[in-house]
């Protein structure tokens, strides 16, 4: 539960004092799944883990439903309003997935379609900047913490009894999305908080083919490579992205 916590925080706290597009970058790294999947490899064999990835790339198509539902309404509502339809458009995307049990194939090419979709739709609020350097109140670095070190706790803890699909949609949950939202809208304002989950659209779909490679190459390779590998693909394709971003401007 510290690990995890510590690494979201340090993360977080990064993403806090970069533009939208680079904290975007860095919200978008398996920086909470990644720590809950490592004590899920511990628990469980390769099979288990192959499927929970499974899971979690519905999980992650789900955060489309969630941007698309957010970065409009944040540039005229407040923070409560915003976040509780957003999570609300998280849940329903992710049972209709769940629901429909896609296969690998369709989830991974259904990724890369709506997030490039996105992408392009979005691209109108990506600039978006806070007209001030926010204070941050001294509750939210442990409120943080406290949010990913319980998810850590509760998926671990039921996963045995949920079994590996819905672990995977556990260990997906967006967490540091949802609680940037929570903690950096009041402080900078809707259409800057719209611009970093507007530049979060094409790291996405790294995230996505992070995930399916642990899917896999699991069995494999192994649990642990398999996440290794993961990992890589989520930084590489990130620091390509930031690479043609600036070779663009």
């Amino acid at each position: 539960m510290a690990t995890a916590a510590a690494v979201v925080v340090g993360c977080s706290l990064l993403a806090e004092r970069s533009g939208p597009m680079i904290a975007a970058m860095i919200a978008t790294l398996p920086i909470s799944i990644g720590p809950v999947y490592v004590f899920l490899a511990l628990d469980h064999d390769a099979a288990f883990i192959a499927q929970g990835a499974l899971g979690s790339m519905s999980a992650n198509l789900a955060n489309a439903a969630l941007c698309f539902v957010y970065v409009p309404l944040a540039q005229r509502f407040g923070t409560v309003l915003c976040l509780s339809a957003a999570v609300l458009a998280w849940f329903a995307a992710l049972l209709l997935l769940r629901a429909l049990e896609l296969p690998f194939a369709v989830l991974l090419v259904t990724t890369v379609v709506v997030y490039g979709s996105l992408h392009g739709l979005f691209r109108r609020y990506s600039g978006a900047r806070p007209s001030h350097q926010p204070s941050r109140p001294w509750y939210l670095i442990p409120m943080r913490a406290g949010f990913v070190a319980t998810l850590a706790a509760v998926v671990t803890t039921l996963s045995t009894q949920v079994g590996p699909a819905w672990s995977g949609v556990l260990a997906a949950l967006p967490v540091v999305l949802t609680s940037m939202i929570a903690m950096l809208q009041p402080r900078i304002g809707g259409p800057a908080m719209a611009a970093v989950l507007a530049n979060s659209a094409l790291p996405l779909i790294g995230f996505g083919m992070a995930i399916g490679s642990v899917h896999l190459n699991a069995v494999p390779l192994g649990s642990p490579l398999a996440l290794t590998l993961g990992l890589a693909i989520s930084v590489g394709w990130n620091l390509a992205l930031m690479r043609l971003s600036r070779g663009a401007r």
